[in-house]
């Protein structure tokens, strides 16, 4: 009986456990579910076989709420046999996440600064022209005032979006906005 309980104990630390299995597939399947969340834009940057994307694209036309999980939990299985393509993909969705979230905070940034310039006026407008000398200081002005004037009377907002504009193209020719944003 002894011998056959050495048997046991020397179970091959090879392998990963089975909550380390189950942690694994429930990563790959969230993985399938990223992917069928893309839009075709976003798909269509992506690196990927054809056979995936014929699937993602199968998947996606899938409504029913059952039918769609077992259809990505099929996605899922395609890609955990495709263990080594994971990684690179995971990073490409990963830098995605990261560049959306970079021009979601540069234009929260252009936001800020619009409604600096409208609210403050000419305070604002010396701070921004202190980051860029070369902007067009009565053009930048014009355009708050008009703004201002649109959000009081509840007109449609052109000078509002112009000042969005020419912001965006102030901050895209010269990044030092980024240094100081006071």
């Amino acid at each position: 009986m002894r011998e056959h309980d050495d048997d046991f104990s020397d179970d091959g630390d090879d392998s990963p456990s089975r909550s380390q299995r189950r942690r694994d597939a429930l990563a790959v399947f969230e993985l399938a579910e990223r992917l069928v969340a893309l839009t075709d834009a976003q798909l269509s940057q992506l690196t990927l076989d054809e056979d995936i994307r014929d699937e993602v694209e199968k998947t996606r036309r899938v409504t029913q709420q059952i039918a769609r999980k077992r259809q990505i939990q099929y996605l899922a299985k395609i890609l955990r046999r495709r263990e080594d393509e994971l990684p690179a993909l995971r990073a490409q969705l990963d830098h995605d996440r990261q560049l959306a979230r970079r021009e979601t905070a540069e234009l929260h940034r252009l936001e800020e600064w619009r409604e600096r310039l409208i609210a403050d006026g000419d305070e604002a407008l010396a701070q921004l022209l202190n980051l860029f000398p070369a902007a067009d200081r009565q053009h930048l002005r014009q355009l708050a005032r008009q703004a201002r004037v649109e959000r009081n009377e509840n007109r449609p907002p052109h000078a509002f979006r112009e000042l969005f504009r020419e912001l965006r193209e102030l901050f895209g020719d010269d990044r030092t906005g980024d240094v100081a944003e006071e």
